[in-house]
């Protein structure tokens, strides 16, 4: 029998929808199915955040004629239906209706305005910027970041200052994807041996657990052909020995990658000795309703 057939299905990083991202697919109330389908216990919706600005509208969203005010607007719509779909699924599923931040400039005035005026239930720290410029769209993207840092060894430092500020700013309920800097780098693994990055992992993650926060085990780089979840196994351990929760996040994008490799993550996070009683991503405006199933 496998190990993870008595742990709940959860994830605490997931339930993007085409309703309300770009380059997701269906509807949310669509996504929230079938997690119930599936058995989920809880999940954490996790919608983007909208831009500060116009000049960090991605490309899709451009391209549909959208503009901030648009994106405030249909972060507004996210909030109010992801507490009807809390509601009106409360016996089958915990939902919790939370929000994922970027990390550009305007972004350290938007974030905690965003928080008062729409009170999610937790907040997902994440970066998609270095330096501004957006680094996960594809390997053009990720090199012209690298070049403006001097390099991938800078690149990596860059992000992980970043990280540090904004966990040090913003001090996130869950953390995301811990190190997607490595995103399209195949040597990432022994980069994570150099000094100057393994000093600030250290530094991040030491933060993290000062924080309490939770670490999302995002399992969806296997859907993309990667060999392993954000996180990678050394920095994994490494949280490990510090006490630092991870919980699994598929990170879905619509109906077709809801649960996808989530009990590939459980495995792993099992295997070394994690604790599977999942810690739930309550923060302070937590107002979620429902019960587990």
């Amino acid at each position: 029998m496998s190990l993870s057939n008595d742990i709940k299905l959860v994830s605490i990083h997931g339930g993007h929808s085409r309703q309300f991202c770009m380059h997701a697919e269906n509807t949310l109330e669509e996504v929230v199915r079938a997690y119930i389908e599936k058995g989920f216990s809880w999940v954490g919706i996790t919608e983007h955040m909208p831009p500060p600005r116009d000049e960090f509208i991605y490309p899709d969203e451009s391209a549909a004629g959208l503009g901030t005010a648009d994106l405030v607007n249909r972060f507004a719509d996210y909030i109010r239906t992801g507490r009807a779909l809390q509601k009106k699924y409360a016996d089958r599923i915990r939902l919790f209706v939370g929000m994922e931040t970027e990390t550009c400039t305007g972004a350290r005035e938007s974030i905690p305005e965003l928080k008062a005026r729409f009170r999610p239930d937790y907040l997902v720290g994440s970066l998609h910027h270095v330096n501004d410029i957006p680094f996960d769209l594809g390997p053009e993207s990720y090199a012209h970041a690298a070049r403006s840092e001097g390099g991938l060894d800078q690149l990596y430092c860059r992000y992980f200052d970043e990280q540090y500020e904004m966990l040090e700013l913003h001090a996130p309920d869950v953390v995301g994807h811990f190190d997607i800097i490595r995103m399209f780098d195949p040597d990432y693994r022994r980069r994570f041996e150099n000094g100057d990055i393994r000093q600030r992992v250290r530094r991040n993650l030491e933060t993290i657990r000062d924080l309490g926060a939770i670490l999302d085990f995002n399992v969806r780089p296997l859907l993309k052909g990667q060999s392993e979840p954000y996180v990678t196994a050394s920095i994994l351990k490494t949280a490990l020995s510090l006490g630092i929760p991870a919980v699994p996040g598929d990170d879905s994008h619509g109906v077709d990658s809801v649960g996808v490799n989530v009990q590939n993550g459980i495995e792993i996070l099992a295997g070394l000795g994690f604790n599977t009683d999942w810690v739930e991503p309550i923060g302070k405006n937590n107002t979620a309703a429902g019960a587990a199933s």
